[in-house]
């Protein structure tokens, strides 16, 4: 497979049609066709892009957030469904590849999930997000080792994390190890809690894309929602709502492997797309100075394991009574 050397990618900064898959569907199918219309070969979109993050479970108690539980469980994503198809179609219409992030159905539960799409249509990886964040593992499933992959395309290697994954030190290096060229780091809006909680803001978090990008010599596509009228609206946040949710919360941001910022920032409240080109020429640059994976390792002195199994919870248990034979003698 021939890797192009440069290309233009896309971060999209937009606010989804919150808990209605059908209009986010159809937003983010006219964000695709204008990425492409702008040359484009990629496009990102952030965490739970598709229907929108669930901004509900951290603005009240949980007798207060069921009202929003079976609307959000019906506008979350079937990845054999007819919304996902749209997506799919728009990838292979427009000749592009998309990130997409969505809150993904699976029967009765939910997972916050990634997929990469090639420019033919074809599903390339769907992952889920291991650990769910804080109040998220009221809503989440949690995924496995198999979903820290990263995936050969046309456009190079391509990896994705969601949101505090990239907090995750083994996590990150689990993709570094994996050749990752060029990483999807899919974001909400920095909206929740402005002035009391500075960890989940902006500067925070931006400074994790950008310091993943230097570390991992790759190229970040750090896309973020963004918190509208409509958004504060459908979460019941009028005037006289406390403020924990505000207008806004947009910090898209593609990086070079040496952490500087290829494009301007778009204004917080703003919806667009944020275009650089990723020249995969750079990471060889990079790796020259500090290759984590490579020549800058010590494998003799720290290195990691990566089960990339997927078990139940029964192949959990016999695991565990395989091991604990074993110290005991037994086997």
């Amino acid at each position: 497979m021939t890797t192009p050397n440069k290309f233009l990618a896309a971060a999209v900064q937009a606010a989804p049609v919150f808990y209605d898959l059908d209009a986010t569907v159809a937003k983010g199918v006219g964000l695709i066709e204008q990425a492409a219309k702008a040359g484009c070969k990629l496009i990102a979109f952030g965490e739970a892009w598709l229907p929108g993050y669930p901004f509900h479970i951290w603005l009240g108690p949980p007798a207060w957030g069921m009202q929003y539980v079976q609307r959000y469980h019906a506008n979350s994503v079937d990845l054999n469904g007819p919304a996902f198809g749209l997506i799919k179609a728009a990838a292979r219409r427009c000749g592009i590849h998309v990130a997409m992030g969505y809150s993904e159905r699976d029967d009765g539960s939910l997972y916050l999930g990634q997929a990469l799409i090639d420019d033919t249509g074809m599903v390339l990886n769907a992952r889920r997000k291991l650990k769910p964040t804080h109040v998220e593992r009221s809503v989440f499933g949690e995924g496995y080792g198999v979903d820290l992959a990263v995936t050969d395309t046309a456009l190079g290697r391509i990896g994705a994390l969601c949101c505090w994954e990239h907090l995750q030190p083994l996590s990150k290096y689990a993709l570094y190890g994996q050749g990752e060229q060029i990483h999807i780091a899919a974001w909400p809006a920095f909206s929740l809690y402005k002035g009391a909680a500075f960890a989940l803001g902006a500067e925070v978090n931006m400074a994790a894309s950008r310091v993943y990008a230097v570390e991992g010599q790759g190229f970040v596509i750090a896309a973020t929602n963004v918190v509208d009228a409509h958004a504060l609206e459908v979460l019941g946040q009028g005037p006289d709502a406390p403020p924990f949710l505000q207008l806004g919360g947009g910090s898209a941001m593609i990086f070079g492997p040496d952490g500087r910022e290829l494009a301007e920032f778009l204004p917080d409240t703003a919806e667009g797309l944020v275009i650089a080109e990723i020249d995969l020429g750079q990471i060889t640059l990079a790796k020259a100075v500090a290759d984590p994976a490579g020549h800058y390792s010590k494998p003799e002195s720290t290195r990691m394991i990566l089960d990339k199994r997927v078990r139940p919870p029964i192949e959990i248990l016999e695991d565990w009574a395989i091991e604990e034979g074993a110290i005991e003698g037994e086997v």
